[in-house]
């Protein structure tokens, strides 16, 4: 049975307005499966049936079992290798002197999924900018909309396939230790995040802080025009002076805010804060 458009617009309103993710038609069929097997973990016998039951029923639990079925994204260490060698190579060393004074450097991994991202920044810190950890604080802040991803991120802990995809061996022996099939990050690793449930439509109530580096990856594609704008205002607004916001590959900024100066470093497009 493939989904009808009833029961299409239904989750799809729900989702949107819940969290700004916007599944526009042709995407039924990821919608169908990723629903289908959420109902069917739950108990029920298919998708019509568990459709009924969030009509007329909807609970706390269950719409977010619902956003987090819909809204876990694909993430692997080191995604796209690029960002994080500029990162390596410019970002990290020009915050450094730029923050001398004040020697707290902020990092914020905004959609954070099962914390690939933010892991990924804590061992590029500890490999090789380990000389500053006595005199700066290095703080990164990881946020996600799914409860069952940031469980896992705060667990640490990833199989073999994960562990395989992107991560340097030398980074596998060095900051994770073996445990059965799986491999568990290294609380020092650990130590250098903090992960937090956001709803990015949320931030201008929550997010009181600044920070120095923004990575916001291939998050924005999900979003309609609106949306986007939203949240990419909200998102410029919290960055320091001086900071840089780093988007997927793909994306392009859906404003051009007068203080915003594009920047290629190595082969990753960066949107710098101007400082004055």
């Amino acid at each position: 049975m493939s989904m009808n458009q009833e029961i299409f617009d239904f989750f799809t309103s729900l989702v949107e307005k819940v969290s700004g993710i916007s599944y526009q038609a042709g995407k039924e069929y990821l919608l169908e499966n990723r629903l289908t097997e959420l109902a069917l973990t739950l108990g029920y016998k298919n998708l019509q049936e568990f459709y009924q039951k969030v009509k007329t029923g909807l609970t706390p639990t269950l719409l977010n079992q619902i956003v987090d079925s819909l809204t876990t994204n694909e993430t692997y260490f080191f995604r796209d290798q690029h960002p994080f060698e500029a990162i390596k190579n410019h970002i990290l060393p020009d915050l450094i002197q730029k923050r001398e004074k004040e020697k707290v450097i902020k990092i914020w991994s905004s959609a954070c999924s099962t914390g690939q991202e933010p892991y990924s920044i804590a061992m590029l810190i500890l490999e090789y900018f380990s000389k500053y950890l006595s005199t700066y604080k290095f703080y990164i802040y990881a946020s996600d909309i799914s409860q069952s991803s940031l469980k896992k991120a705060k667990e640490g802990v990833y199989n073999q396939i994960e562990v395989n995809r992107g991560l340097p061996v030398t980074f596998l022996v060095k900051y994770f230790k073996q445990e059965g099939g799986s491999w568990k990050i290294d609380e020092k690793v650990k130590s250098l995040v903090k992960f937090d449930y956001l709803n990015l439509l949320e931030i201008e109530k929550k997010i009181k802080e600044k920070f120095d580096l923004i990575l916001c990856r291939y998050v924005l594609i999900y979003f309609g025009k609106d949306t986007k704008t939203k949240v990419f205002n909200a998102l410029w607004n919290t960055l320091n002076k001086g900071g840089y916001l780093i988007l997927g590959a793909t994306e392009i900024p859906p404003v051009n805010p007068p203080d915003m100066e594009k920047k290629l470093l190595g082969k990753t497009l960066v949107y710098y804060k101007k400082e004055s």
